[in-house]
């Protein structure tokens, strides 16, 4: 009899106690309008020597093609399915009309000159461009467009103009639209109109809005917009900050998108535009590359941190404004950058200091986290709890005179539970969880996993549990947050942390 109950004791063990834990990122794609901008490859490409030469770079050859700086729909191999191609300025334009004034703008049709190798109507070079993307890998394609009608169409009944152009993005399967600047592009009643009509005729469509905050109120999503790498982080996070105040009107899903800022989407339920490429170094004519300049962050050194940040979108989707369960800090940090050589695609000269301020702290569905430093160089502490339950905390690094700092501080977050994932980005000297009640440690098995990597980590003895809270050690989330890390990237830990309740012992052991 005591051999049976040493056997049902180890078989108990090996279901309390499994041997291997799965991967806590599913490996279903992503449905979150995660998106690729090819705007900047583009610019690396012509050396951004001028918008119409930039313009020049979409072509099909740029993105099929296997010449060098060339095969763009290459990118991201591990994310590619969870993301949208997006063609930035003039996939829509003949080759030869690449000036800001030419008569295609609006033309929303993929370009023969541009495109030979996809044929016939309208629709079907569409269909065909739009089957080729997706046999690459990425989830799908969409497309920059000019917020306005072609004038080389003549007068047109814009509903008209427009309806036919989604019913062909409807039966192509075309994607996204990142409406941008043009004649319309301040004008609230065009947008609510291709706003609706997309509704009606391309359903599937994801219709993104930008150059005036209160459209984000009308459509799927809501660009930031534009911002300059050396200071892009607290312009970023006070943009965000700023439209948690509107509300969706009618259908609108409201969804801000934050550019190519992973770890602020993530710490704040925004979608990601990406825009950094992975060719390093040098323009290809030789000058240093001013939109992703060498200096501070250096962006195109942190690829890592693009994986994570859309990784994470499979465990939590991003979410719209509409609630008022966010905080906002009254304090105010701000970044000062002092201009070096070819820092900037701005206006700005070299010594100029450039400023950005934004919130200490943000966040949203949950009280703001505590933090424990009080000096002008702590990081920015942003934090969200999703619609699913999940929860992330970001702390983002600074820019100031001329580097990145990134200051590792002791961070409090009160949540509501540990029965969601929870996701981390950042650096932290620690962070503590602080729950409602009191909990057992070993009623919990803990694991961690670098979100660009496969493999979960125990870290259960790592992990410090005390009545209430429990303390991850900012080297634990650095050891994990960094595992799966390429070799030469210089990307902040980001990692997911999963807590799993084991069943009550069986206390049988009074009968061996």
């Amino acid at each position: 009899m005591k051999y049976f109950f040493v056997t049902i004791l180890l078989a108990l063990n090996t279901l309390v106690y499994p041997q291997k834990q799965k991967s806590l990122i599913p490996s279903t794609p992503s449905r979150a309008g995660d998106y690729f901008c090819t705007w900047n490859i583009q610019g690396y490409l012509s050396s951004y020597l001028s918008s119409p030469a930039q313009r020049a770079e979409m072509t099909g050859a740029n993105m099929f093609g296997h010449g060098k700086f060339q095969n763009w729909v290459s990118f991201y191999p591990k994310i590619r399915k969870d993301m949208t191609f997006v063609m930035d300025d003039s996939w829509d334009i003949p080759v030869n009309e690449d000036s800001r004034d030419n008569q295609y703008l609006g033309m929303v049709e993929v370009n023969a000159t541009r495109f030979p190798l996809f044929t016939g109507t309208p629709a079907g070079r569409m269909k065909k461009l739009v089957q080729a993307v997706k046999a690459a890998g990425w989830k799908g394609l969409g497309g920059w467009i000019c917020a306005q009608e072609a004038p080389v169409a003549g007068t047109v009944d814009p509903k008209t103009y427009w309806t036919e152009r989604l019913n062909t993005a409807n039966e192509s399967g075309f994607a996204y639209w990142k409406v941008d600047w043009g004649k319309q592009s301040r004008n609230a009643d065009w947008r609510k109109m291709l706003t609706q009509l997309g509704r009606q005729y391309a359903p599937n469509l994801v219709i993104e809005h930008a150059t005036d905050e209160h459209f984000i109120s009308i459509g799927d999503a809501y660009r930031t917009y534009d911002v300059e790498n050396i200071i892009a982080q607290p312009t970023t996070i006070a943009r965000i900050a700023h439209v948690l105040k509107y509300k969706p009107t009618g259908d609108a899903k409201s969804i801000i998108n934050c550019e190519d800022e992973p770890y602020i989407a993530a710490g704040l339920g925004c979608a990601i535009g990406v825009m950094r490429h992975p060719f390093v170094g040098n323009l290809p004519n030789g000058t240093i590359d001013f939109v992703f300049p060498p200096v501070g962050r250096n962006l195109k050194l942190r690829l890592d941190e693009v994986v994570r940040g859309v990784r994470w979108h499979r465990i939590a989707e991003p979410f719209g404004i509409g609630s008022d369960n966010y905080q906002i800090d009254n304090q105010l940090l701000k970044d000062k950058w002092t201009v070096g050589y070819r820092d900037t695609w701005g206006s700005a000269k070299v010594g100029d200091t450039l400023k950005a301020s934004a919130p200490a702290r943000v966040s949203r569905g949950l009280p703001l986290p505590l933090v424990s430093a009080t000096d002008a160089a702590r990081p920015f502490v942003l934090s969200s709890r999703y619609a699913n339950g999940a929860i992330a905390i970001a702390t983002i690094g600074r820019g100031l005179n001329h580097e990145y700092v990134t200051e590792k501080i002791t961070i409090e977050q009160h949540i509501p539970d540990i029965n969601h994932p929870i996701g981390i980005f950042g650096d932290y000297a620690s962070l503590t969880l602080v729950l409602p009640q009191n909990i057992k440690a070993d009623d919990y098995k803990i694991w961690g996993q670098d979100l660009a990597g496969e493999t979960p980590i125990d870290i259960t003895k790592k992990i410090i549990v005390q009545n209430n809270r429990i303390t991850l050690p900012g080297d634990v989330i650095r050891m994990v947050g960094l595992s799966a890390k390429t070799k030469g990237d210089l990307s902040d830990p980001g990692l997911v942390v999963k807590f799993i309740r084991i069943n009550n012992h069986l206390k049988i052991s009074k009968y061996l």
